[in-house]
């Protein structure tokens, strides 16, 4: 019942976005997005739960089914990223309409800081996407041979990351 619940909710926020988001391109990677990560956790807690002998199911296929929609996740937010910093690029050189140097320096500056969250927000998924390559069955492109010391190299990406972030401060431009 969650699980529709939660898929309802996905829905829905399409259908809230559809008003605050002219980009359809945007606004579906956002959908999917939303419905991968709402079906990420129930297979999280069904693999837990099989693991800990609550349930009587194959862990090893909820696990990777996991992995799958987390790597799915990922690719989405790396794409859905780097498609928001390319519009936001070409808003700032737009030749035709308003142009960089139209725009008050407060909402060039915002824009400017937003394509740096856009990149660090990029660089963040594509890293995690590597790690979460890892952890997919062996034969899967290269599940399974990253080194210990580049698991711990991630950490320190996540932590620069919101760092990062936090220092840029909130963001209030929408790409319309």
């Amino acid at each position: 019942m969650a699980l529709l619940n939660r898929l309802a909710s996905a829905l829905e926020s399409h259908r809230v976005r559809d008003r605050l988001e002219e980009d359809i391109f945007i606004r579906w990677l956002s959908v999917l997005s939303n419905v991968t990560d709402q079906l990420y956790y129930p297979c999280e807690h069904i693999a837990w739960a099989a693991d800990a002998k609550v349930l009587r199911v194959d862990s090893a296929w909820w696990w990777t089914l996991n992995t799958a929609l987390w790597t799915l996740s990922l690719l989405l937010g790396a794409v859905k990223a780097l498609w928001t910093m390319l519009k936001l690029r070409q808003k700032l050189r737009s030749p035709t309409g308003t142009s960089a140097s139209q725009l008050p320096r407060s909402k060039r500056r915002a824009m400017e800081a937003r394509i740096c969250s856009e990149v660090l927000t990029l660089l963040s998924n594509l890293a995690d996407l590597a790690n979460a390559v890892h952890w997919l069955p062996r034969g899967v492109l290269w599940a399974g041979r990253f080194p210990p010391w580049l698991k711990k190299t991630y950490l320190c990406m996540y932590l620069t990351h919101a760092w990062c972030l936090w220092r840029l401060g909130p963001l209030e431009l929408e790409l319309t």
